[in-house]
């Protein structure tokens, strides 16, 4: 009677929702039930909307808490003293008696609200016990006062509550693993399981306006979210407006679903139109301005871009105006932001300012919001090997991967992001820019990732806590930044290229940081892996997030690892090609050749070893030009290298580094591959010195530019 009355008080000040409860049914009678925790709400709200009265695992000096005296008459507990080692063989024993048990794997409430710590206990007790895995998602009560997420979130008295019951699985364990190497096993299984919970229970079916505004009630129309160099903040109310305002205007300009270009760099304004374009139902194309004229042309023939919106100044400082009257010259409506302000009246703002501060949910659903399927960006591939691609990103694509990264995670929204990645770039998009705006995190946009003085100095003054950035960009930054300029920082994620390993020592013993090495593609919006917090392992790229699935196929002449190939809901849409402009070519079967060799070490981690284009045959061995290029940046740390494959009558291909160090020595970096247990055939035998490596706006090496640079030119070789 007490358990029915209690429910009754919940279900009214926290319009409790249960979803799922058939899977509770589904999983038997011997089940162990894992939970995330939340708040001091959490175990109250289980115990009385769980279809069945469960067994409560809870440590021993817990139950001997006042305020937990309650509790205890509203559910079956059972006293687990984690000192005592025959504590866990009784609760062992007492799940075996085909009990229901609920365990909170974390064993603590949350301090991030995101998924902490999973201990191993819980994922031995299920395989000891032989029960079946019940994974609960609780979401909203960590809104509340009774959450330990004060002056993090926005609290509110009564939040609403969703419990989420998933599909029961079991563990999957080899017979011949035992004693420690289980535990850990058990624990990496169990850790899959909840962000696995946390992403397939995440509210992805959504547009990316949406859930801007989904963002701006729960964290409030007044915090802080968009920093630029003006440094006017924005909080969500106020890019609510702007977006309306300026959004509203070119759809005057523009038709619905059309791709319509942006070319300008990281600043508020920015942010703004891509919203507007969002609620308005245009796909903003985002231009990639580095690459110049003729891939400019390119990118807006293939995707039949007809409008072109940037700033004059953007323009007049880039020293971009010999490529915007190139655009002119095609024909292409080049419209500049600052002629458009003039052409919004007064009436225009009012309009925007009402529905962004009073009713903005109501405007949006009366323009007639995008299905979440629908385009909802065009980025153009590097071009580091061919012409660039459009590559289309839907509003589900691009959800799916925020989700995927936030299961695994920790961003919340006491971060704050530094970016200066170009949100040209997948990485400087999605990672950088979508995932932070929707989660509560304010982000400082910085226009140049090449400025390697300033860029340290900004994050120092701007307290940013969580950095963006590629190999090249990263180690510029080192020779620059001051031993403090990094002091609090807590994570700098890096991709787009391979992590030196002379980088990332620098980062750990200089400024006292990780970096977090990732990996993915344009097309997978971007992020398929990354090392985390709580799973990194030096030298890999990190583990499959939640929700991807991969297979690898063999590649002749290469013995370690496999061509990858990936399917997934962050896989785009398909592509935009030259051939047949403005019309989307999607993938067969929605698998994704990524075209890189990779493989899997036994805990999981991916280790890239390279490009299938980036292989030369040297005397019938397949060799990894990005191992090459490793070889030689461990040999000449500090120093910018590429090495390319070049004919040879001897051996078929031979290797030739392109380095901007003049005392490159092949015979040196024979030594050294000695010293490391490398083939000599990944030693480069012919060395071409340069000035400057060229690298594309997104810090990847410039390989077609290179090639050409090296034309009919013969470097030193070895003695």
């Amino acid at each position: 009677m007490m358990r029915k009355f209690v429910r009754y008080i919940l279900e009214k000040l926290y319009d409790v929702k249960v979803e799922g409860a058939d899977n509770f049914a589904k999983a038997g009678d011997r089940v162990l039930i894992v939970a995330n925790h939340l708040s001091f709400l959490d175990a109250l709200l289980l115990a009385v909307f769980l279809p069945e009265k469960p067994l409560f695992a809870i440590n021993t000096f817990i139950a001997q808490k006042w305020w937990i005296k309650p509790f205890l008459a509203l559910a079956d507990t059972f006293a687990l003293d984690p000192t005592n080692p025959f504590a866990t063989k009784a609760l062992i024993s007492e799940i075996k008696k085909d009990r229901k048990c609920v365990i909170f794997p974390e064993g603590r409430i949350t301090v991030t609200g995101s998924l902490m710590k999973i201990y191993e206990g819980p994922g031995m007790i299920a395989d000891k016990s032989e029960a079946m895995l019940l994974p609960v998602r609780i979401d909203g009560a960590q809104y509340s006062p009774l959450s330990r997420l004060k002056g993090k979130v926005r609290l509110r008295w009564f939040p609403e509550v969703t419990i989420r019951i998933q599909e029961p699985r079991r563990f999957d364990v080899p017979d011949d693993v035992f004693g420690r190497a289980r535990r850990a096993v058990m624990g990496r299984k169990l850790y899959d399981i909840m962000s696995e919970m946390l992403f397939e229970t995440s509210d992805r079916n959504k547009t990316l306006f949406q859930s801007l505004l989904d963002a701006r009630h729960t964290h409030g129309g007044n915090k802080k979210v968009v920093v630029d160099m003006e440094r006017a903040p924005l909080g969500y109310r106020s890019l609510m407006q702007r977006s309306f305002i300026i959004g509203r205007h070119i759809a005057g300009q523009t038709e619905r679903g059309e791709y319509v270009g942006l070319l300008l760099p990281n600043m508020a304004g920015t942010i703004a139109l891509f919203f507007g374009l969002q609620a308005f139902g245009r796909v903003p194309a985002m231009l990639n301005f580095s690459t110049g004229l003729k891939n400019m042309l390119s990118a807006c023939k293939t995707a039949g871009i007809k409008h072109v919106y940037t700033a004059r100044r953007f323009v007049e400082m880039g020293k971009l105006t010999e490529m915007v009257e190139g655009l002119e010259k095609k024909g292409i409506n080049v419209i500049y932001l600052e002629d458009l302000r003039k052409e919004i009246g007064f009436v225009d703002k009012m309009r925007g300012m009402l529905a962004g501060a009073f009713f903005p949910g109501l405007y949006y659903k009366m323009i007639g919001p995008a299905d979440p399927d629908d385009a909802a960006v065009v980025l153009f591939t590097s071009g580091s090997e061919g012409a660039p691609k459009g590559v289309v990103l839907s509003h589900a694509n691009i959800q799916a991967n925020r989700y995927q990264l936030s299961a695994r995670v920790d961003f919340g929204p006491t971060d704050k992001i530094f970016n200066a990645l170009p949100i040209f770039h997948s990485f400087g998009l999605t990672a950088g820019t979508i995932l932070p705006l929707l989660s509560g995190i304010e982000v400082f946009f910085y226009p140049s990732p090449l400025h390697y003085r300033i860029v340290p100095e900004l994050v120092y003054d701007t307290n940013s806590t969580i950095v963006f950035g590629t190999d090249t960009f990263l180690s510029g930054y080192a020779r620059f930044a001051h031993p403090y300029d990094f002091y609090a920082v807590r994570y700098i994620f890096a991709g787009a290229e391979k992590l030196k390993d002379e980088t990332r020592r620098i980062y750990a013993e200089k400024y006292g940081v990780r970096v977090l090495e990732g990996y993915g593609a344009t097309e997978t919006s971007p992020v398929l892996t990354t090392n985390t917090p709580m799973q990194n392992k030096a030298g890999t790229v990190g583990r499959m997030l939640p929700g991807i699935e991969c297979r690898t196929e063999t590649v002749p002449g290469i013995e370690e690892g496999g061509r990858l190939f990936v399917k997934g809901p962050n896989i785009m849409k398909g592509y935009l090609l030259s051939d047949k402009p403005g019309k989307l070519q999607p993938l067969e079967d929605g698998w994704y050749d990524t075209g890189d060799i990779i493989a899997f070490d036994d805990e999981g981690y991916v280790m890239i070893k390279g490009r299938a284009k980036r292989f030369a045959k040297i005397a019938g061995e397949m060799v990894s030009l990005t191992a090459a290029e490793s070889l030689v940046a461990a040999a000449y740390p500090g120093f910018a290298h590429a090495v390319l494959g070049v004919p040879d009558k001897k051996k078929g291909e031979a290797l030739l580094l392109v380095t901007e160090c003049t005392d490159a020595d092949p015979s040196e970096i024979v030594k050294h591959a000695k010293k490391r247990g490398a083939s000599e055939l990944t030693v480069p035998r012919q060395v071409k010195v340069v000035d400057k490596i060229p690298v594309l706006g997104t810090g990847k090496t410039d390989y077609v530019t290179l090639q050409n640079m090296i034309a009919d030119k013969k470097g030193r070789k070895a003695a």
